[in-house]
């Protein structure tokens, strides 16, 4: 036996004393005490003044540079020092909730600067709790104005998910994740006339609207302050351009 266990220091080491006991208690006061702090705002000047704009202003803003994008007059963007002016921080004008397919780069679309846009991408453009997460921190600590929810024509997760239920498949791997994200989109139109990969993409949009400005407690207070809009649009592969919805 060791001279440790003889003595009997290694039981006593493992009981609680009064010293351990308010070294804990003191611990735990400081991590409530600063709890409420976690999303306090920060007081010095925005990286990007610019961009401390409006929700209105913020979606008109996003769609001039839409129009350049298809007009095929982009800006051109001087990285280097966006570079250096964002790195102390950030205050995207916009955040948006992407496909995850690389036809789709809302940075392009809507020809944006660094820093402007706090974009999330996820195969069908769904609202998880990861995602969820994301733009809460955006609009709490970032101060975004604007969430857009873009789909896009030809999805493949969503017409995976439509084969996958008119077929009654199980997809490999942890593609399942996705088709029970997307199923109730596709049966909500399962019934409408017309293109169902068209219907259930616009459909998945407008349920991922709702779904975001009903998220408490931070996106729906900001909806309901009137500092966020939460708006949807489709994305068209052919000319660039983007049918808003919802």
């Amino acid at each position: 036996m060791c001279h440790l266990c003889d003595t009997g220091e290694a039981i006593h080491s493992r009981q609680p004393t009064r010293r351990r006991f308010l070294t804990l208690a003191g611990g735990v006061a400081a991590g409530l005490a600063f709890a409420p702090n976690a999303f306090a705002k920060d007081t010095k000047p925005p990286p990007k003044p610019q961009n401390a704009i409006s929700p209105d202003a913020a979606l008109e803003r996003l769609m001039k540079g839409k129009a350049r994008y298809v007009d095929g007059v982009s800006r051109r963007h001087d990285f280097k020092h966006e570079r250096e002016a964002l790195v102390g921080g950030q205050n995207p004008f916009a955040s948006i909730l992407s496909c995850a397919d690389s036809r789709i780069a809302p940075e392009y679309a809507f020809d944006s600067s660094r820093g402007d846009l706090f974009v999330c991408r996820v195969a069908g453009n769904f609202a998880n709790d990861d995602t969820v997460a994301s733009l809460e921190y955006s609009v709490a600590v970032l101060n975004s104005p604007l969430v857009l929810v873009l789909g896009h024509e030809s999805c493949g997760a969503v017409d995976a998910t439509i084969k996958s239920l008119k077929d009654n498949t199980t997809l490999p791997g942890h593609l399942p994740s996705l088709v029970a994200a997307l199923a109730p989109a596709v049966k909500a139109v399962a019934d409408q006339p017309g293109d169902k990969l068209a219907n259930a993409t616009r459909r998945n949009v407008i349920d991922t609207i709702a779904k975001l400005k009903a998220a408490t407690p931070i996106l729906s207070a900001a909806v309901d302050k009137g500092t966020l809009k939460i708006v949807g649009g489709v994305y068209r592969l052919g000319d660039g351009k983007v049918e808003m919805v919802g």
